[in-house]
């Protein structure tokens, strides 16, 4: 029994020191966090104010708020809207790109050194897993400020939901980023791939528009992105509206894309090549 305690010890010393060791990387490069925090922010205010000028004319179309019972509630603009989508959209960039980083780390730096080191290739995994989820954390904790200045209110029972689906959302899409960055050598390559699983990752998932009434075959698709999911139980939670889902079952196939993802990323990093 002592063993087995000394041993769990010596991992979860070994997953902090990798975990540490992404969060300062993160907060010594001050222009990652204001690169990646300014196209969310160009999407709520540009987007937003630009398409919410249409979208909230009476003339045009209009958006109205439901609540969980069904009944119409007060009229919400369109940069409102989508508010939940962009705080999505910083998730979905910050947890898949920071697959690309492994690829330097294992030529050039940290990673390579830990990848010959008597040290879990799971161990690894998951150290990288929360140092991009913290990445991932602080920038929608950003994000969630910044909605109190176009009027979202949140009570004590909504923030701990909302941090919930961004755990969540975040483990999953990491894991993918990290998956994808464990199978490419040359960061060239993890670019032309991302290209074709970050954006449609972002624009199937309903951040911009509503996701009723969709042609079959939008549908579809948008069924299939584990980020739709995120994106109808933070709009249900922060706006009170009624999602396309039910609040359980958002977080149920949140939790299937945790544990799927997270699995097919340790079975890749173990088969990852040291150098």
């Amino acid at each position: 029994m002592e063993i087995n305690k000394n041993i769990i010890e010596v991992e979860l010393g070994k997953l902090y020191a990798i975990w540490l060791r992404e969060f300062k990387v993160f907060l010594r490069e001050k222009s990652r966090l204001v690169a990646s925090i300014f196209t969310p922010l160009m999407w709520l205010f540009v987007i937003g104010s630009g398409l919410g000028s249409v979208v909230s004319n009476p003339s045009a179309l209009s958006t109205v708020v439901y609540s969980t019972a069904g009944e119409v509630g007060s009229e919400i603009d369109y940069q409102q809207f989508i508010f939940p989508g962009i705080i999505c959209m910083s998730v979905i960039f910050s947890s898949v790109f920071f697959g690309s980083y492994i690829i330097w780390d294992r030529k050039f730096d940290f990673l390579k050194s830990v990848m010959v080191a008597p040290v879990s290739r799971t161990t690894i995994f998951i150290g990288k897993t929360f140092g991009g989820m913290t990445t991932s954390i602080i920038q929608a904790a950003i994000l969630l400020v910044i909605g109190l200045a176009i009027g979202m209110h949140y009570t004590p029972f909504s923030i701990v939901t909302i941090a919930v689906i961004i755990i969540l959302l975040s483990f999953a899409l990491t894991s993918l980023g990290l998956t994808i960055g464990s199978y490419i050598e040359s960061l060239e390559g993890f670019q032309l791939i991302v290209s074709f699983v970050v954006f449609p990752l972002f624009f199937l998932s309903g951040a911009l528009f509503p996701l009723n009434n969709l042609p079959g075959w939008l549908s579809i698709l948008t069924m299939v992105d584990p980020a739709t999911y995120a994106v109808d139980a933070l709009r249900s939670t922060i706006l009170g509206i009624t999602g396309k889902n039910p609040f359980v079952v958002d977080i149920g196939i949140l939790l299937v894309c945790v544990i799927a993802l997270g699995t097919i990323g340790m079975l890749s990093f173990r088969k990852m090549k040291a150098v």
